[in-house]
């Protein structure tokens, strides 16, 4: 038979491979993960089955169980840190983490979620199996290189010293031979097969990540949120305890002066005039800044009293009916402060109102806020006024903004925002 250069190539190159993945850092690395896998498994195993075992022995103590419950969350975590680093270590596979928990949870809770967690059994559900599956595959892997190492090596001590048959030495040492060879192929089919079960149980999902990310995006936008309020107030107590006392006292100065000064040139008399005109122009400005930055009457006497100094000032007459049995979150009662508070100016500036009426009561655990007005309609915000910034201050507390104004008016706007955040 004549043999072609392929088919020769193939001859030489089968024992060749052979040969090579004998000393190929590919298999060692499987060996080396089989084995460690040996030692994580059982320890793995002996600790989950004893937490928990102490989780329903110390049922009935509920204290007991709780605190045990979270230890085995600890270990869980740990042993499941622990089984990556070495899938990244001997097979160079990164498995993708199960979302962290949300800091600042109370115990109890953070206990409870880690429990209803899919990922959590998931993750005891491997360590369990590790101490069967993983223990089996680093045992075969042992006794596969040791029966490849040791077989061939027996005919010579037996002859050596007077032992078995030829044909059993001969027999011996093709069956060491065989393993030796087989020996990287079994190694690593059996890494293969706990990376699967590894990528199957140790992975996150994700229907998981993506509620983890709602619920962390949902924590952060409050902090963002309380971070912004508590911005605001610190503006508006720098404003009225440091600039607003400076111009009332400038505006105090001028008014003396310009008092007192009543033979002084009638120029010098008219700047003084106008200097102190400007001045209680600028404090009456810089007070309703700070007014609509953060009102401290908020803060202390709470929504119907900030609302009713709205009501005052307004120069169209306003209507004002607050329904709140109890207060609402803080931010909550910012937002909605100033939803009625730009709802007023835009009645005010734009729609030429005559009257404005204001509802705010409490909806099935949500703040209703609704201002109508009787002016001439055509609300939009898209042309700017400012209806549109309003609409994402208040989906910042997770609320909705509806507006309805038709051509004419009148225009309705009703803002709901949860009671709590």
């Amino acid at each position: 038979m004549t043999i072609t250069a392929t088919d020769s190539d193939g001859v030489r190159s089968a024992p060749g491979t052979a040969l090579r993945a004998l000393w190929s850092a590919r298999t060692w690395r499987a060996t080396t993960h089989l084995v460690t896998g040996l030692l994580i498994g059982l320890a793995s195993f002996v600790g989950v089955f004893l937490l928990v075992a102490a989780t329903f022995t110390l049922a009935p103590t509920l204290v007991g169980a709780v605190l045990s419950m979270a230890l085995l969350l600890v270990v869980n975590r740990a042993l499941t840190a622990l089984q990556r680093s070495r899938f990244a270590a001997f097979l160079n596979l990164q498995i993708q983490r199960p979302a962290a928990p949300v800091t600042g949870e109370p115990f109890v809770r953070r206990t409870l979620r880690g429990l209803g967690a899919g990922s959590t059994w998931r993750q005891l559900g491997y360590h369990v199996l590790a101490g069967v599956f993983g223990v089996l595959a680093g045992a075969i892997a042992i006794a596969v290189w040791s029966a490849g190492l040791t077989f061939p090596l027996a005919f010579l001590y037996t002859q050596a010293w007077g032992g078995i048959s030829l044909a059993a030495g001969a027999a011996s040492t093709v069956t060491g031979l065989v393993l030796l060879f087989a020996a990287p192929w079994i190694v690593r089919t059996l890494a293969m097969a706990d990376a699967a079960i590894a990528q199957a149980l140790l992975s996150a999902e994700s229907t998981e990540e993506l509620t983890h990310r709602v619920v962390t995006l949902a924590a952060s936008r409050e902090g963002v949120v309380d971070a912004a309020d508590t911005e605001r107030r610190r503006i508006e107590r720098d404003l009225h305890d440091g600039a607003q006392q400076r111009l009332t006292s400038l505006a105090m100065n001028l008014g003396i002066a310009r008092a007192s000064l009543a033979d002084a040139p009638e120029p010098a008399r008219d700047v003084i005039a106008q200097a102190h005109d400007e001045a209680k122009h600028a404090l009456v400005e810089l007070r309703d800044v700070v007014r609509g930055m953060h009102p401290a009457v908020l803060d202390d006497r709470g929504l119907d009293a900030a609302l009713s100094g709205l009501a005052a000032r307004s120069p169209v007459p306003v209507r004002l009916d607050v329904q709140m049995p109890e207060r609402a979150a803080r931010e909550v009662e910012a937002v909605a402060y100033f939803v009625v508070s730009e709802a007023l100016t835009n009645a005010t500036t734009h729609a030429h109102a005559s009257s404005i009426d204001v509802r705010v009561k409490f909806e099935r655990d949500r703040l209703q806020v609704t201002v109508t007005d009787d002016g001439n309609g055509g609300a939009d915000p898209a042309r700017g006024t400012g209806l549109d910034g309003l609409r994402k201050r208040v989906s910042s507390v997770d609320g909705t903004l509806h507006i309805s104004s038709p051509p004419g008016g009148p225009t309705t706007l009703t803002a709901e925002m949860p009671c709590a955040l």
